[in-house]
């Protein structure tokens, strides 16, 4: 079940942000990045339901996310890496292997916890990858 458009009630970003609700005394270190990870709503756009079994799979198979916080080195260029100037901003979604970075629960929300190398591209639409 790949690339399916699904059929959004509200904006799948804005409503993962609200969810994790207010994180201003959550602070993350060196180069990590927390991301709230994206799981499909039931309902494709052309009508197709998916099974709660398909859907619970987003939590041990998602590998999309929206970016919350970041710490105060992601992204910035250290002996080891130069990323060019490339980097990504809080509500950006991004793509990454579904083995890297660490699960963890936010405020009742499921999250990844990732270092900056671990980001592998950002996308417009979480319904782009799967």
């Amino acid at each position: 079940m790949s690339n399916l458009k699904m059929l959004h009630e509200a904006d799948p970003r804005d409503e993962l942000i609200k969810s994790v609700g207010d994180l201003s005394k959550v602070k993350i270190f060196n180069n990590h990045i927390l991301c709230a990870v994206y799981k499909r709503p039931e309902k494709t756009k052309s009508g197709l339901y998916l099974t709660d079994n398909t859907r619970k799979e987003d939590e041990y198979q998602g590998k999309v996310a929206v970016v919350l916080k970041k710490g105060p080195f992601a992204f910035q260029d250290d002996a080891q890496t130069s990323f060019n100037g490339q980097d990504v901003a809080e509500g950006d979604w991004v793509v990454f292997r579904v083995s890297d970075g660490w699960q963890v629960t936010v405020n009742g929300v499921l999250c990844r916890m990732l270092q900056d190398i671990q980001i592998r591209m950002t996308i417009d639409s979480p319904d782009v990858v799967f």
